[in-house]
């Protein structure tokens, strides 16, 4: 396993998360016609920092792209911080501008569908990945793989049976965001642990 695969694990980490800031970021950035004239200026603000925390967070990847596992380590732990910022700053948001325009279930959707995606598009390069190794050593590989594409599978069900329930309350869409987020952090995690061992 070269150490360009082993930081894609990183990677895919990260652009989970990217996905979910774009998305949401799409969705308030739709929704901003619907806040009121004399709290649109605030609005508009912190929709600005989002989008500059979104940017730094794109430009910590694009720095790391080819960077060592070590730089990785230290990188993630920067962008953990920076995502745990960025959710606490959009729960903020749409609790002093969301009920204005009934943001909660498009962001939900919005970031469920960045989630989803980032999962697939994993489990589509552990399987392009996977095929480098020898047969005898793919076993596990193959394992995480089938892992990860089955708990993707339960976690694109638990977010669409979520969605179709109604109106759900803030905190319970992020839950339930975040549940799945720990699912695919774990399925990555293994993927990875499964490439190392094979290596």
């Amino acid at each position: 396993m070269s150490a360009q695969d082993n930081i894609q694990f990183y990677i895919n980490w990260a652009k989970e998360r990217l996905g979910e800031m774009e998305a949401t970021l799409t969705s308030l950035e739709g929704k901003i016609g619907g806040v009121q004239a004399e709290v649109r200026g605030m609005a508009d603000k912190v929709l600005a920092e989002l989008r500059k925390k979104r940017d730094e967070f794109s430009d910590v990847i694009k720095k790391n792209a080819e960077a060592n596992e070590a730089a990785w380590v230290a990188a993630k732990a920067k962008l953990e911080a920076d995502w745990k910022t960025f959710e606490a700053d959009v729960t903020k948001y749409v609790e002093s501008f969301g009920k204005q325009v009934a943001q909660h279930q498009a962001i939900f959707d919005q970031q469920a569908a960045a989630q989803l995606n980032a999962w697939r598009e994993a489990a589509d390069k552990l399987a392009t990945d996977a095929g480098k190794f020898a047969a005898e050593r793919r076993t596990e590989i193959d394992a995480a793989l089938k892992r990860m594409q089955a708990d993707a599978a339960t976690a694109e069900q638990k977010l669409k049976k979520l969605n179709e329930a109604g109106v759900q309350s803030w905190s319970a869409l992020m839950s339930a965001l975040t549940e799945t987020r720990t699912a695919f952090d774990r399925a990555n995690q293994a993927a990875r642990e499964a490439f190392k061992r094979a290596a």
